[in-house]
C-alpha cells in the first residue's frame, strides 16, 4: 500500500522564486489528503497531476493565508466539476465561518457536503480514523492557534504461511490467526500455534507535520521514531532573534528536534522569501541531523514498509 508525500508549497508569508504558498499530498493507499491549502494549490495540484476530486481529507493547520487561502477556490472548482462526494474538512475554530461567509455572499450552493470538525490546536488529540490510519493534532506554538497533524498507519495483520495452513480451518479462525491469536478447541487447548503459521505483518509508518511554531520540546512523545518528520524551518540561526519573535523555526531547531525524537527522516520547508538559495539552511539542518531534504516543490517522498 502506497504511503507518499507530495510537496506542493514550501514558501512562507509570500511566494517567491518559484516558491509556492504550504501545501502537501499525502496519499494512504487509495486515499488523499491534503495538508494545507496555500494560495495556488490548485495550480499546484494541476502541475503535479493530482486529481483533486480525489482529496477525501483536507487538514488546515491555522488561519493565515499562507496555510488556507486556496481552500474556497479549491473547494469552489469541485462544486463547478459537480462533486457529490462528501470531503471532510479538520481545522481550526473560525475556518467553518470563513467559508460559510464567502460562499454566501458569492451565492454559491455545494452540490456535496462538507463534514467539518473543528480541531481543538492545544492538545494532542485522535481527530480521523478509518480501517488504515489514525490522525492526531499536534499542539504548535504560533501567534494564532495553530496545530499540526500526525498520521500513523495501523497495525497490520500476520502473513498466513498458507502451506503450513491445517485444511480444517474456517474463515473466521483465518483472520483470528491474522491477528495474532492461536486457535483453541472448546476445552481451551493449543490447536493451531499463531507463531507457527504466520509470519510478521509489514512495518506501520507514521509522518507527522509541524506546522508553523516556535521551537517545542513537549510534542517530543507524540513524534518520537515517526518514520517522516516535515517541520517549518522558516529562518537560519544568524536570524534567531526574528525566528523567536515572529513563533517560527530555524532549520538548525528543526533538526534539533528531529535529533531528539529520533526520527528517521526529516524534511524542512516554509522558507523565508528572503533565501533565494536555500542550500545554507540545508546544510544547517544535516550539521545536526544529516538525514535531512528540503521540502520544495514536486518533491516526492516514499516511506517503505
Amino acid at each position: 500500500m502506497d504511503f507518499e508525500l507530495k510537496i506542493l508549497g514550501s514558501s512562507s508569508a509570500t511566494p517567491s522564486f518559484e516558491r509556492h504558498h504550504t501545501a502537501q499530498i499525502l496519499t494512504v493507499g487509495n486515499q488523499i489528503n491534503l495538508i494545507d491549502c496555500g494560495e495556488g494549490t490548485q495550480m499546484q495540484l494541476m502541475r503535479y497531476k493530482v486529481k483533486h476530486q480525489r482529496i477525501c481529507n483536507i487538514f488546515i493547520s491555522h488561519l493565515h493565508g499562507d496555510h488556507y487561502f486556496g481552500l474556497v477556490g479549491l473547494l469552489s472548482t469541485m462544486h463547478l466539476q459537480q462533486r457529490t462526494a462528501p470531503i471532510n474538512l479538520y481545522g481550526p475554530k473560525g475556518l467553518a465561518d470563513i467559508l460559510s461567509l464567502q460562499f454566501k455572499y458569492g451565492g454559491t450552493q455545494l452540490p456535496y457536503p462538507i463534514n467539518f470538525v473543528e480541531v481543538d490546536t492545544t492538545v494532542c488529540r485522535k481527530i480521523f480514523e478509518d480501517k488504515f490510519m489514525t490522525v492526531h493534532s499536534l499542539p504548535m506554538q504560533h501567534r494564532v492557534p495553530c496545530c499540526g497533524y500526525l498520521f500513523k498507519e495501523k497495525e497490520k495483520p500476520r502473513h498466513l504461511l498458507k502451506g503450513k495452513l491445517p485444511e480444517f480451518l474456517t474463515p473466521p479462525q483465518l483472520v483470528r490467526l491474522k491477528w495474532g491469536e492461536d486457535i483453541r478447541n472448546e476445552q481451551g487447548d493449543i490447536l493451531v500455534r499463531n507463531e507457527v503459521v504466520t509470519t510478521h505483518p509489514k512495518r506501520s509508518r507514521s509522518y507527522a507535520y509541524c506546522s508553523d511554531t516556535k521551537y517545542k520540546e513537549d510534542i517530543l512523545p507524540y513524534i518520537q521514531g515517526v518514520d517522516l518528520l516535515y517541520h517549518e524551518a522558516t529562518f537560519l540561526s544568524d536570524m534567531a532573534h526574528r525566528a523567536e519573535h515572529t513563533f517560527h523555526s530555524t532549520a538548525a531547531q528543526a533538526a534539533s528536534l528531529a535529533q531528539k525524537a529520533q526520527v528517521k527522516r526529516l524534511l524542512i520547508g516554509h522558507f523565508s522569501a528572503r533565501y533565494k538559495e536555500l542550500s545554507p539552511l540545508l546544510e544547517e539542518a544535516q550539521a545536526i541531523f544529516p538525514n535531512t531534504n528540503l521540502a520544495t516543490e514536486g518533491k516526492t517522498v516514499s516511506v517503505l514498509e
